[in-house]
């Protein structure tokens, strides 16, 4: 998978592969070797060779907020491959769906239809390679429609839920 990654403005390409138990990892070209592992919903234990980091994420409108150790770092992601992936303006107004990031199972439903939820707030979790990932709400609003109970099996790109 290769993303576009701009950290503090500075533009990177980074290509992952997970090969067995192990990521490879190319950054600008560099084999970096990495392993991480998913301690808890947007949290990481990272290691790069003989140096171990835990890095946090939050996402923010336009972009993602990463702390590692005590320094924070603004950083968007864009997989060329994808619709997704594109850079486009915030829009508050109308439905959004909630789509699943990749394949996976659904583990958790957090709300249900006809709920208040706040932008950024946890919407339902998807777990995918032993991973969770939590799906968060793209606007404040109410939850419309629930598309997928807990234990379903979900594809990347599958709607999820409608917050309006």
């Amino acid at each position: 998978m290769i993303y576009d990654v701009t950290i503090d403005g500075k533009n990177h390409r980074l290509d992952l592969n997970r090969v067995g138990d192990r990521w490879s990892c190319r950054l600008d070209g560099r084999e970096v070797e990495v392993d991480a592992v998913l301690v808890r919903p947007d949290v990481l234990s990272l290691r790069m060779g003989n140096e171990a980091y835990e890095v946090k994420c939050e996402r923010v409108a336009g972009g993602t907020n990463i702390w590692v150790g005590s320094a924070q770092f603004t950083a968007e992601v864009h997989d060329p491959r994808s619709l997704r992936g594109r850079v486009r303006a915030v829009d508050d107004h109308g439905p959004r769906k909630l789509t699943a990031p990749m394949p996976g199972k659904i583990v958790r439903v957090m709300v249900n239809p006809g709920d208040e939820i706040e932008a950024g707030a946890g919407v339902m979790v998807v777990e995918a390679m032993k991973m969770q990932n939590e799906i968060k709400s793209p606007k404040k609003g109410t939850i419309q429609k629930i598309l997928v109970t807990e234990g379903a099996a979900v594809n990347a790109g599958d709607v999820l839920a409608i917050v309006e």
